[in-house]
């Protein structure tokens, strides 16, 4: 059963008391964010993630109304405009869109991210810590991406609708990759509940999901909730190909490969109908975007770089990468 995180500090906490003190009043501001001290601290990215989840699977006890709630929004929005600006910082300079392009069809030979480290020396228990901070967005797979959908039209729409298709199954319900990924948890021993270790994810997971989230709900980044997209697709298959490898390795079953292994094949058909059928006909369609676009595929490195740094970080020091070890699992 699910049930709402403990805070992390006094944005999260401000987030927490506003909306479980019933349903949303008339007018009354009854919190406000405290100064941004860092917005990518464990406060700040929990924070956010609680505000998002409105428009999500809604949090447990909570008002749905909240979703909509202007006093909840301001608040929300006190916590974007830092977000996105350190992740602006952190991508600058952009580089142009056909250069980040070439850049993310290039699998680099000495490529040293998570799932090389699983690949070559992870052992179970990295590979279990690495699906639990997966699970933030795995278990609703492609659910932020659907936010573009009213924003983008012509050849473009119907492209991407395509690529979400398959996401969801391609209408087969039990292939939707969410379940999948949910399979994958079970075969590792893990707890496949929506939101179930989210006390144990820290800050530069959540703010991976976050920053889908961000840029898929507001009209004006839908160039760079395309770019992220683009990023997410494009570099998917050799790195979905290492991972299965190494589950197997670590004693995965069929069921925990199976993600990984259907996102070899068809996240290298995605990165041809993302690249040629989204991005060049938006860029056709609206030729100013094209420096969003960019943006995205930018801001994605940028999290995930970070996110990357994390895992390593704590893997090579022999520490658990979450913010408290995981109980013992089978195998």
């Amino acid at each position: 059963m699910r049930r709402l995180p403990a805070p992390r500090g006094p944005q999260s906490e401000a987030v927490l008391g506003l909306v479980t003190a019933g349903p949303p009043g008339a007018g009354r501001l009854r919190a406000r964010p405290g100064p941004c001290t860092d917005p990518w601290g464990e406060d700040h990215q929990l924070a956010l993630h609680l505000c998002y989840e409105l428009h999500d699977r809604g949090l447990p006890g909570v008002h749905p109304d909240w979703e909509w709630e202007p006093e909840l929004l301001y608040f929300r929005g006190e916590l974007e405009r830092p977000f996105l600006a350190a992740v602006r910082a952190d991508a600058a300079p952009v580089r142009p869109l056909p250069e980040a392009l070439e850049r993310l069809l290039a699998e680099p030979a000495d490529g040293s991210g998570p799932s090389h480290f699983l690949l070559a020396e992870g052992e179970r228990r990295h590979a279990r810590e690495y699906l639990v901070h997966r699970s933030v967005y795995h278990l609703k797979e492609a659910d932020p991406q659907l936010w573009m959908l009213p924003r983008i039209h012509g050849p473009a729409q119907a492209v991407l609708m395509t690529v979400a298709y398959d996401e969801y199954g391609a209408g087969r319900p039990d292939r939707a990759h969410c379940l999948l990924f949910a399979r994958m948890m079970a075969d590792f021993g893990l707890d496949p509940g929506y939101g179930h270790y989210l006390d144990l994810v820290p800050a530069p997971a959540l703010a991976v999901v976050n920053l889908m989230t961000l840029l898929g709900l507001h009209r004006s980044l839908r160039g760079a909730a395309v770019g992220h997209f683009a990023a997410l697709e494009i570099t998917s298959s050799p790195a979905s190909a290492r991972l299965a490898t190494a589950l197997e390795r670590l004693g995965a079953g069929p069921d925990g490969t199976l993600f990984y292994r259907e996102h070899v094949e068809a996240d290298a058909v995605h990165e041809q109908l993302v690249r040629r059928g989204v991005i060049e006909e938006l860029a056709v369609q609206e030729p100013g975007l094209e420096p969003d676009i960019a943006f995205g595929i930018a801001a994605a490195e940028v999290v995930d770089d970070r996110f990357a740094d994390h895992l390593l970080g704590h893997w090579r020091t022999g520490r658990t990468s979450l913010r408290s070890p995981l109980p013992p699992g089978p195998g």
